[in-house]
């Protein structure tokens, strides 16, 4: 018999659950409140789905039955390479969600909107699922620029966004839920532990050129100089989409930096990569840290192009936990023996569920109720990254972790940071 506060199997499959089936997996997968486990599928998976009027007082799309979400990602143009991920965990999340009953009761229905790389079509896209599809949460977004473009549609029309990726930080929306990391978990902690491992100085920075790249080296610049007192000597960045580096190259092996600091996205990764060990530029001999190559950039790199470098990440797919083998396992079991699962995936896998605590907590999917469930401190995810706790400014409490890539596009895991708690504007930047 169920009580009213159960322990929900975060991870299940996507196959339809039984009562009986469901109660022996509540000790491996759990989505729970901080202090008090409660589980929205508790009351209304099983049980009696509470009135319509009484859950969406705001027009949005929600029946006695079904309700209506939203997913804007790119699943056309160059950021496609690395969006895919994010597209079907989020895809398999809901499917769990479902198979457990849904949120309030109510079976999620999913419109799938393509950005196609392009920011102007984000917002108008944002636009649409917001005011002709009146969705009540919209899953999705790579680049900071597509963020920042749907930004202002979220906060005129109330809508919620579940935002997954890394990124710079300097920016906080009752409307936004980052479920990446920002700057302070991912550019700070790993500078630390760069410099601290490999006794650097001096550091050669290349980016794409958007906010993301450009905001995150000024940020990166300002902690090499005035934290670590080491020097940057050299600075450049690359059209979104770029495919020669050869320029680039040719000036790291001039400067002969003590770290390449890599911040290029999406598929200009290919190039870029390819062209270094080209160049003779390995991690044999060069240490090269990145913010922005998970296992689905690795993919289309090619692990012999990657071996020896690192990236900086919450998660990677070789984390040797029962939790993540079991959501690796699942993930290919829907997607395929060779999806890759990086980090801006499983964040977006994380987005879901932290909707449903936080719907389910409020009773409700009016925006103004979630956002202030989403604010108690109160939320935690147990994801294959491990727990993560939402804290009141929106962004998660979670871990950094250091991977140095394998020649199969896996990588090792050589560090990982205790707890770092989100701090999006931290002093003096």
């Amino acid at each position: 018999m169920f009580k009213k506060m159960p322990v929900v199997p975060a991870g299940c499959s996507a196959e339809p659950v039984s009562k009986t089936s469901f109660l022996p997996m509540h000790k491996k997968l759990t989505l729970a409140v901080t202090g008090a486990l409660f589980i929205a599928c508790a009351g209304s998976s099983f049980g009696a789905a509470p009135p319509t009027d009484k859950v969406d007082t705001t027009h949005l799309a929600v029946t006695d039955t079904e309700v209506t979400v939203g997913q804007l990602h790119s699943s056309t143009g160059t950021m496609a390479i690395s969006e895919t991920g994010a597209i079907e965990a989020e895809k398999l999340a809901i499917g769990q969600i479902n198979a457990m009953g849904g949120v309030l009761g109510r079976k999620i229905k999913l419109i799938q909107e393509d950005g196609a790389s392009d920011w102007p079509t984000f917002a108008e896209k944002a636009k649409k699922l917001l005011e002709e599809n009146h969705v009540a949460a919209i899953f999705g977004c790579w680049t900071s620029a597509s963020r920042k473009a749907v930004l202002p549609v979220l906060e005129r029309d109330n809508g919620l966004l579940y935002y997954p990726t890394f990124y710079e930080g300097l920016e906080q929306s009752k409307n936004v839920v980052y479920t990446g990391q920002e700057a302070t978990q991912q550019v700070f902690a790993g500078l630390d532990w760069v410099a601290k491992t490999k006794n650097a100085k001096t550091f050669y920075l290349i980016g794409s050129d958007y906010i993301w790249p450009r905001t995150t080296m000024k940020l990166a610049r300002k902690y090499i100089e005035t934290v670590l007192h080491g020097s940057v000597v050299g600075e450049e960045y690359a059209a979104l989409g770029s495919t020669d580096f050869g320029s680039t190259i040719n000036k790291i092996r001039l400067k002969k930096p003590d770290v390449i600091y890599a911040a290029v996205v999406g598929g200009s990764n290919v190039s870029w990569f390819k062209q270094l060990k080209a160049a003779g530029i390995t991690g044999k001999d060069h240490t090269l840290l990145t913010l922005s190559v998970t296992e689905d950039e690795a993919n289309g790199i090619g692990g012999e192009n990657l071996v020896g470098f690192y990236s900086a990440m919450k998660y990677f797919q070789s984390l040797d936990t029962p939790r993540n083998k079991e959501f690796v396992k699942q993930f290919k079991a829907k997607w395929g023996a060779d999806a890759p699962i990086g980090d801006v995936t499983q964040a977006g896998y994380e987005g879901p569920w932290i909707w449903k605590a936080a719907v389910e907590k409020a009773g409700s999917f009016d925006t103004d109720k979630v956002a202030k469930a989403e604010e108690s401190g109160q939320i935690s995810f147990d994801a294959p990254e491990g727990m993560v706790y939402l804290e009141p400014n929106h962004h998660l409490k979670t871990r950094l972790r250091i991977g140095e890539w394998r020649t199969d596009g896996q990588a090792d895991i050589v560090y990982t940071s205790d707890y770092i708690m989100p701090n999006p504007f931290p002093t003096g930047y």
